[in-house]
């Protein structure tokens, strides 16, 4: 009996430690777990915005020279760029206020203007041009697909006096400007503007004085004004587009769609 009793206190005794023995395990595994937690938080990395190469002050950026880097987090300042979706909106065609090391970090400090939303739309004009606002519907905004930095051609449609009969008016639709600058859509700037879609009736052009003029007076006759957008990468200008009424459509339609198949059949041999 006095054995029986021995072996039970000895298995008793090696469970009892066995169980210990895990527990202190178990608890040194999940403070390791913390610490090597909260050195991933310490030393995690992320990614930045930076230079293929140094760049002096007053540098205006392109799209080559951007690159991205990964950097431990609690290095970075709080002015440090981080990728996105529309990171060449946001610095494309900015100049640096300050040298910049290639490879390093780009500050938002380092942009003339600072950060998206602090820099006014003056900011954003080259010298000689101007803003200027048009009020635009849906349909003539391309269905309010047209958003900042992007091309357009302004259309206008007006009520004027007929040419050919005496005292009587006709409706005229001609293209007023060609290839140019979006700056704003509303309230959002090619700074600002973070996708998606924004509902807006004010689209803010960047044009010359002459051209800020001919805008200005063609809202003035109260008519209609369009925007077509175009590939901000087609410098075309056409040179042969003219006056379009009721007649001229009439006449030339025939031919427009003649020459509409005749360049579709030569794109696709």
């Amino acid at each position: 009996m006095k054995q029986k009793i021995i072996l039970l206190l000895s298995v008793l005794s090696g469970l009892l430690a066995a169980f210990l023995t895990g527990t202190y395990i178990s608890s040194q595994r999940q403070a390791l777990e913390r610490e090597k937690a909260a050195f991933d938080r310490k030393n995690r990395s992320v990614d930045v915005i930076v230079l293929a190469k140094s760049l002096p002050a007053g540098t205006t950026l392109t799209m080559d020279d951007l690159g991205i880097l990964s950097f431990p987090e609690r290095a970075l300042r709080e002015q440090a760029i981080r990728p996105d979706g529309n990171i060449a909106l946001r610095l494309v065609g900015r100049k640096l206020a300050v040298g910049v090391s290639g490879r390093q970090p780009l500050l938002w400090s380092d942009i003339e203007g600072g950060a998206p939303g602090v820099r006014g739309l003056s900011t954003l004009l080259p010298p000689k041009m101007r803003a200027l606002s048009i009020s635009v519907s849906a349909a003539a905004s391309v269905s309010q697909m047209v958003h900042p930095a992007d091309h357009v051609d302004v259309l206008g449609t007006f009520t004027l006096p007929s040419k050919t009969v005496p005292g009587a008016t006709e409706l005229v639709t001609l293209t007023i400007l060609q290839d140019v600058l979006v700056l704003a859509t509303g309230q959002e700037t090619a700074n600002t503007y973070r996708g998606g879609d924004l509902s807006y009736s004010l689209v803010t052009l960047q044009v010359t004085p002459h051209e800020a003029e001919v805008l200005t007076f063609a809202e003035q006759m109260r008519g209609r004004l369009t925007l077509s957008l175009r590939n901000p990468e087609d410098l075309h200008y056409e040179k042969d587009l003219q006056q379009v009424n009721f007649d001229q459509i009439r006449t030339t339609l025939e031919g427009l769609n003649e020459r509409r198949q005749k360049d579709l059949l030569r794109k696709k041999q």
